[in-house]
This record gives C-alpha cells, sequence and structure tokens, in this order.
C-alpha cells in the first residue's frame, strides 16, 4: 500500500487559545471547507472535541458524487495538538495531525496528512492526476479563508510582523533617516542617531 503524505504550515496572528478555540470545535469546519465540496456535517457535536468523537459528513469530492465519510478524534492534547482518523470514507487510509504552536507573532499551525487510496497499486495514477491536486486545493482555500478571518503573518526580514496598521507598515518600509517623509505620514523616527 502506497502512503502519500502532505504537510502545510500556515501561521496566524492569533494566540495559541483562541487558534486552538476554534479548530477543536468540530462545527467551524465547515467554515473553513471549500464550498464546492458540498460538506455538510451529519452527525449531532458538541462544540468541543474529544477523544473518541465520532464525526459523519458527507462531501462530494469527483464530478458531484456524494460520499459519506466517518473520522474519528483519536488524539486531542490542549492546545498543541488533535488527531482525526477515517474510520470510513473515500480513502484506504487517513489520519490528519493538527499542530499548533505558539510563536512571538501568534501561532504556527502545521497539518501533516497520511493518506493512501483503495486498490492500490491501480489508483496511483489518479492521485497524481487528482487526488492530491484537490487536497492541496482545499487546504490553499482554508489558508485563504483564515487569512480572510484572522490576518496574516508576515515575513519582513530581520523583523516578522502581523498586518496591522498602516503606520507600523510605513515605519518599517520608511528609511529612519528620512524623517521629513515619516513626518508627512506622522510617524516619528524612532532612532534619530541611526542617521
Amino acid at each position: 500500500m502506497k502512503i502519500y503524505q502532505l504537510k502545510t504550515v500556515q501561521n496566524l496572528p492569533i494566540g495559541i487559545d483562541e487558534a486552538w478555540e476554534f479548530f477543536s470545535n468540530p462545527n467551524n469546519l465547515s467554515v473553513i471547507t471549500p464550498r464546492w465540496l458540498n460538506f455538510k456535517v451529519t452527525s449531532k457535536l458538541p462544540n468541543k472535541m474529544y477523544p473518541g468523537m465520532i464525526i459523519a459528513y458527507k462531501v462530494h469530492p469527483v464530478l458531484s458524487i456524494p460520499t459519506n465519510w466517518v473520522t474519528e478524534i483519536t488524539h486531542v492534547k490542549e492546545p498543541f495538538y488533535f488527531v482525526d482518523e477515517q474510520r470510513f470514507g473515500p480513502y484506504k487510509l487517513w489520519h490528519h495531525q493538527h499542530h499548533f504552536k505558539e510563536t512571538e507573532n501568534g501561532v504556527e499551525m502545521s497539518d501533516i496528512i497520511n493518506y493512501a487510496l483503495p486498490f492500490d497499486p491501480l489508483s496511483r495514477p489518479l492521485n497524481s492526476l487528482l487526488v492530491e491536486k484537490k487536497v492541496k486545493e482545499i487546504f490553499k482555500y482554508r489558508e485563504k479563508k483564515l487569512e480572510e478571518m484572522f490576518g496574516s503573518v508576515i515575513a519582513m526580514s530581520p523583523l516578522r510582523t502581523t498586518k496591522q496598521s498602516p503606520e507600523l507598515v510605513l515605519r518599517l518600509l520608511l528609511p529612519t533617516c528620512l524623517p521629513d517623509r515619516q513626518a508627512k505620514v506622522g510617524i516619528a523616527m524612532t532612532d534619530a542617531n541611526q542617521c
């Protein structure tokens, strides 16, 4: 059996507790899932996950064909990680780790997905032609949706900062030796001795 692995990393300018509160609520899954999947949770769920929780849903991943999918939350270590595993669905194996790590600018979320397709080795071309692309597309959508909801962390060497006020961005972009340019936008020089 061929096992495929995908990894994603996203940084958000929120605290680890806020990230955990959002992601540990299984009802929020539909918020960050693309509409084209026609994703619908079919089981009644509490607002907080726990080990052993079963989540049933219906998706339409290919050609709008409805597929039932059942996953179990197998591991939970608040607020650092949880794992969901397929119990019934389109994959032969689905093991999805969700990790959260506090950073100086918020939280780093990383996902590690290990999956296998049924009918291996006949299904191997299907992975490269369709499945891998679709899974990546779902995570790209999620990344964009989370940035819309929470903002994003911008890497600026040597500083890393979050999307905040225009003044902060201008302070980082304008040279400190140009007080007249900074004064025009209402920014005071941070260190006059740098000139």
